[in-house]
């Protein structure tokens, strides 16, 4: 039989039984947080398009602010509904869980995200450039750093309000990332989140050449995570013949009927599930910054507009977090034996390796980005537990952790020189003395980076450990306290540095940040006292949306 013989008689026969052809069935309202911000998101390249340059920064932080908010209020009503519970489900032909685990982290991501625009918005840090107000991004991201176009743009008082639509979509993705239920979904979700980022990462004001070369190592790397991602997807398709998260379960479980013989050749082939399940772990851990996919996270934080550094490294955790959890949980528990061994020792140099080296740092925001890695390998502690308090464990942790980081790099952006941020630690003595307030503040993010009792830090910590412990990883939760005694050190290195020693005379000054700042980091002061003081209710919160739906 010919192509084209075949082609025709799929044709007739499709044309002979149209009731055959499913429509699709979409839950517009269970899908309304992504839709909010995706739909926002259009909107602010609708307002690039048309609306005059002056009145574009007010009109992208008025939709960017209100669609967040609303996403926010749109996942609560769906938890207060009961989708989280008793009537998760799975939405969007299949496509799109809707159950505890992707509601408690789109939740936290929309929060996160809010409280990230207020440092996206802020311009009151800079000195006035020609009369004009600036804030941390390029003027013109098309022009050559340093040249006359870019000049002129300073000149003009141009400002890239770009980043808000950008940020927007990079959230859509975020939300659909930790509830996708099969493997395209979630391929997808992970590209439209990442481009966005890679363009942020490249669009600092000052330090153009530094911020280009982040942006482009990030774009490099992140295309090689998600070639691997994606040969891991057509590998376990070979595997179990379907890229939905219950039809693979079902085939490692050994629970498949109605097999074509097509399928039964390849089917239950263990290389095929090994390989394919080890390369889209490796998707994730490269977007958790996990040792050895880790290379990416110093050089792109310390390169990146410091804002862009805050959001991407509270939100990208989460995202991806949920993405491994619901990919462990639902997808491979019948492969338990084989993946806690590997990533116990994922845990184990990702915890030691980003404590250790951040010792040795003296900037900043690298020292925080190795810190942001050792809290990957502590977060993985309880992602290794394998029980439901594992998985409540992570989402209370992941929760507590966005805010201490935005908090953090928001601080960060106010601490000035001559040449904008000083980020170099040796600019950081006795800002205490200068600017007790600032410097106080950010050694309770410290304190809770640290996991000092009483702050938010520490009863993520102990909820993550006392979930490994209890899941027979003992042995893990020890290395997990030296690695945090080792960075408590470094930690309590920056706080002495800037309370005992001497200001500098030519050491930096402390901006005076707008609102959006303020409100940012007095935002992420609270929420690190009250779940450090009283943790239990939002335990609870983690423990009941701690189950996935199947």
């Amino acid at each position: 039989m010919t192509h084209a013989a075949t082609v025709h008689s799929l044709w007739t026969t499709a044309a002979a039984a149209p009731d055959k052809i499913p429509s699709p069935d979409i839950e517009y309202g269970q899908l309304s947080p992504t839709l909010i911000v995706l739909g926002a998101a259009i909107v602010g390249v609708l307002i690039e398009a048309f609306l005059p340059r002056r009145q574009r920064y007010a009109a992208q932080l008025f939709v960017s602010v209100v669609a967040l908010a609303a996403a926010f209020a749109a996942v609560i009503g769906l938890a207060a509904g009961d989708y989280g519970t008793s009537k998760a489900r799975v939405a969007a032909m299949g496509a799109i869980a809707v159950d505890g685990p992707a509601l408690f982290l789109q939740g936290t991501i929309l929060l996160v995200a809010l409280v990230a625009v207020f440092t996206f918005a802020e311009r009151r840090l800079d000195p006035v450039a020609h009369g004009n107000r600036v804030d941390s991004f390029a003027a013109q991201a098309a022009a050559v750093p340093g040249g006359d176009a870019e000049k002129a743009a300073v000149k003009a008082g141009f400002t890239t309000t770009e980043i808000f639509p950008l940020v927007l979509f990079a959230v859509g993705g975020m939300l659909v990332f930790p509830s996708a239920n099969d493997l395209l979904t979630l391929f997808v979700a992970l590209e439209v989140f990442s481009l966005p980022l890679y363009v942020l990462c490249a669009l600092a004001r000052r330090h153009r050449m530094l911020s280009q070369e982040a942006a482009v190592k990030y774009f490099l790397l992140g295309a090689f995570s998600s070639a691997f991602l994606l040969f891991g997807i057509a590998l376990l398709y070979g595997y179990a013949g379907t890229v939905t998260y219950a039809g693979i379960a079902d085939v490692v479980d050994g629970q498949v009927r109605n097999v074509t013989p097509a399928l039964a050749g390849t089917m239950g082939n263990d290389v095929l599930l090994l390989i394919g399940g080890a390369m889209v772990l490796m998707g994730l851990l490269f977007k958790i910054g996990a040792v050895p996919f880790h290379m990416w996270t110093p050089d792109v934080y310390q390169g990146a507009p410091t804002p862009v550094t805050g959001f991407m490294a509270a939100a990208t955790k989460v995202a991806a977090f949920g993405a491994l959890l619901r990919l462990l949980y639902v997808v491979l528990p019948g492969l338990r034996w084989d993946w806690r061994p590997v990533m116990w020792g994922v845990a184990i140099v990702t915890m030691l390796g980003g404590a250790i080296v951040a010792v040795t740092q003296t900037d900043v925001k690298r020292l925080l980005a190795y810190s942001s890695i050792a809290h990957a390998g502590f977060i993985l502690a309880g992602v290794i537990a394998t029980t439901p308090e594992g998985i409540s464990s992570v989402l209370f942790y992941l929760a507590a952790y966005s805010f201490v980081t935005l908090g953090a790099f928001a601080v960060v952006t106010l601490v000035r020189d001559a040449g904008g941020e000083a980020t170099h630690l040796s600019k950081w003595a006795g800002l205490g003395r200068r600017s007790p307030l600032v410097a106080a503040v950010f050694a309770v993010f410290l304190l809770a980076f640290a996991g000092i009792p009483l702050t938010s830090g520490f009863a993520g910590k102990f909820a993550v450990f006392k979930a490994a412990a209890d899941g027979g990883a003992g042995a893990l939760v020890v290395i997990g306290v030296i690695s945090s005694a080792i960075a408590a050190f470094f930690y309590i290195r920056v706080i002495v540095l800037m309370f005992f020693s001497e200001p500098r005379t030519d050491g930096p000054s402390v901006a005076v940040p707008s609102p959006l700042t303020s409100s940012a980091i007095a935002i992420g002061v609270a929420v690190t006292l009250v779940l450090g003081v009283a943790p239990q209710y939002f335990l609870d919160l983690a423990s009941q949306a701690g189950v996935f739906v199947r």
